[in-house]
């Protein structure tokens, strides 16, 4: 094999090798020794195997990812691919495994977890990529409206319907040569997820001689999905909150030793199978694993009052669009990339593209079934004729870039698509900042990046100003609000009087009769249950809350009164943002490593959503997974950064160096010229 390695000043492996084939296995091998830890918790996870390891906490994961059939859909959707990507796929997974040994050496995890290192198949990264995204568009939500419309009433399910606890999102935005100082475009943004250490993408450089590109690789997947640029040609994503998947009430019997569903056209048999899940710590768990027609059950089952299945593209199709993924790296146009995409089929998302000859591509990419509106609010009665899938959505919609595109989630493009967006505040946010320059360079981005306005704190402040009757601790309280710029700053004490305020209140809200019946969740399993919690649920619908006729004025005038009366009341001098609004990553075996929870600027709404969950806690476990800005002058001016470091080895130089430029905004070059990276000694 003729591969090479090397290495930027941070850390970030360049890989180059002589054909797309010996690429694949070095950037599988790559991942391997840099992220061996990580790669292995996932390929564990998303077979429903990580409490063998990780005990008991982990068992309703693994139940999911069971019964769910992400395994048996990842083999499927492997069988399906092409020759070509198929090998290419397996060049990929044989450089996990060549380099597993090694990686899990360097990693003290395995050891802590008395964990050893196994061996990949070729759909593992099929599955991961399931894995990391099953969850994306948010089904659980229509578990959520079910019970809205049992409590409150169908009418009220509007009420809910923005971007929750569960959601993952994004900024982008597409800046076109007209209003760039070099007259080329500029693509930048940042990816919203749950904030994992090591992180959910790996920066990384693909040489070969047939492509060479930059971008943001998701560890245990090949190629360079999300976010790239091969030096004509730049792409990156949102979430475009499509809803896909559906959720089907279902009646099941048992016949003996099979189990049958009752569907449109009667009762016809289900597929049926026992799974034990190991525990460490523990007794084994066994569990039944039911598919009807409609999709693998994922809530009950045949001895339960209720069953409910999942019905989702990749396992009704058995495509999970990999095919996309080699097109990618070889697009040298917009119009490559617009082919490419052709071929997406989950998450379904927004994406902007520009090229070297001043093509710009905004479009939505993925497969969205067509069928019953019902389908897309609702869970719907698997018995009832017209709730079947017809096709899918097609074309997918586009639309043309004038000056500017911007992306973050909003009701907009993807529209017809889906039921719950994120507030537009972001997205004009991001207008207005972009608007006041026709120069922009790619240095002018961290601005951008970084602003923490929160527009959405206006109704509640404008609520506080019309207060009559307050003490006089909630008099000046108010008055200082009023006065605040009304932005997140780590170092603003308004800012954290405002999250008090406000949690205060949503707490208050979710106490209010109106929403007893919505107290206490259903007895479903706990993976969905940051979909049903009242209190989170009330926080992220707080603007809409307070903007309504649900409650009478006079109730929920008493409401914020009483809020800012508890707050007040407190006494005390409010301490800056950042010492309350902190980091809070998820790793998969926390103490093992030391833990870092640095104080944050931002929030929830803001262009640097470093998302609290208000009435629940101040930290923040979901903001930008990386932060991005690809400039078609020239590729070697575009800049990144991760929340920690490109080596997820406990201890490695690099493990967490890029940790203090992220909590400032800053980004760090990407390098391009081999001549300016050092050569590791042991290539392949």
């Amino acid at each position: 094999m003729s591969i090479e390695v090397y290495r930027d000043p941070w850390g970030i492996p360049h890989l180059r090798a002589g054909s797309a084939h010996e690429l694949a296995f070095a950037q599988g091998r790559s991942a391997a020794m840099d992220r061996a830890w990580q790669i292995e918790v996932e390929r564990h996870r998303s077979r429903g195997a990580s409490a063998a390891f990780l005990g008991a906490g982990a068992v309703g994961w693994d139940r999911f990812a069971r019964q769910a059939r992400l395994d048996d859909t990842a083999r499927r959707c492997f069988r399906g691919l092409d020759p070509a990507t198929g090998a290419w796929v397996r060049s990929y997974v044989a450089g996990v495994n060549a380099g597993l040994g090694d990686g899990a050496r360097r990693a003290p995890e395995f050891a802590a977890a008395g964990l050893a290192p196994g061996r990949w198949r070729p759909w593992t990264p099929l599955r991961i990529w399931l894995s990391h995204h099953i969850l994306f568009a948010g089904f659980p939500a229509k578990l959520w409206r079910e019970e809205v419309a049992r409590r409150l009433g169908a009418e009220k399910i509007g009420l809910f319907a923005t971007d929750g606890p569960g959601t993952s999102g994004s900024n982008g935005w597409l800046v076109a040569g007209d209003r760039t100082a070099t007259g080329s475009a500029l693509i930048a943004g940042d990816p919203h997820r749950f904030i994992e250490d090591p992180g959910i993408y790996q920066q990384i450089h693909l040489a070969c001689p047939h492509y060479d590109v930059v971008g943001l690789a998701v560890p245990g997947v090949p190629g360079i999905a999300h976010f790239g640029h091969t030096g004509t040609v730049a792409w990156a994503i949102t979430n475009a909150m499509a809803d896909y998947q559906d959720l089907y009430r279902e009646r099941l019997r048992r016949r003996g030793a099979q189990v049958e569903a009752l569907g449109p056209d009667g009762w016809r048999p289900a597929a049926v199978h026992v799974e034990t899940i190991q525990v460490a710590g523990g007794a084994p768990v066994e569990i039944e694993v039911v598919e009807t027609e409609r999709g693998p059950v994922v809530i009950g089952g045949p001895d339960e009052p209720e069953a409910i299945s999942l019905r989702c593209p990749p396992r009704v199709s058995g495509d999970l669009g990999f095919g996309a993924l080699p097109a990618l790296l070889r697009a040298g146009t917009v119009a490559d990339v617009d082919r490419a995409l052709d071929q997406w089929v989950e998450p379904v998302n927004v994406v902007q593209a520009a090229d070297t000859e001043g093509g710009l591509l905004h479009r939505v990419a993925g497969r969205v079934p067509v069928r019953h509106r019902d389908n897309r609010l609702r869970v719907v009665p698997a018995w009832e004729p017209g709730h079947q899938w017809r096709g899918r959505h097609g074309p997918m919609p586009r639309e043309a870039v004038d000056g500017l595109a911007v992306m973050a989630n909003q009701r907009g493009l993807a529209a017809p698509l889906g039921v719950e967006f994120a507030p537009a505040h972001r997205e004009l946010r991001i207008r207005e900042l972009l608007g006041a320059s026709t120069a922009w360079s790619a240095r002018d981005m961290a601005a951008v990046h970084t602003d923490t306005r929160l527009a959405s704190a206006r109704p509640l402040v404008e609520l506080m100003g019309g207060l009559d009757g307050l003490s006089a601790d909630a008099v000046r309280l108010r008055e200082r609000l009023l006065r605040w710029d009304r932005r997140m700053e780590a170092d603003s004490t308004d800012a954290t009087s405002y999250a008090a305020v406000r949690a205060a209140l949503v707490h208050r809200f979710a106490a209010h009769p109106v929403f007893a019946g919505l107290a206490e969740p259903p007895a479903y399993p706990d993976v969905f249950l940051p979909w049903l919690a009242l209190v989170p649920r009330i926080a992220f619908a707080l603007e809409t809350l307070l903007t309504t006729d649900l409650l009478p004025a006079a109730d929920r005038d008493g409401l914020v009164r009483a809020a800012v009366e508890e707050v007040a009341s407190a006494g005390g001098a409010p301490v800056p943002w950042g010492e309350v609004h902190r980091l809070a990553p998820w790793r998969a075996l926390p103490g093992a490593t030391p833990e870092v929870s640095p104080g944050l600027s931002g929030d929830h709404d803001c262009v640097l959503a470093t998302s609290s969950v208000p009435g629940v806690t101040d930290h923040s476990a979901r903001g930008p997974a990386a932060r991005y800005v690809w400039d078609l002058a020239r590729r070697e001016d575009s800049l990144w950064v991760v929340p920690f470091g490109a080596s997820g080895v406990p201890g490695d130089a690099h493990h967490h160096d890029q940790l203090p430029l992220w909590l400032r905004g800053d980004l760090v070059p990407v390098i391009i010229d081999w001549n300016q990276l050092t050569k590791e000694r042991h290539d392949l």
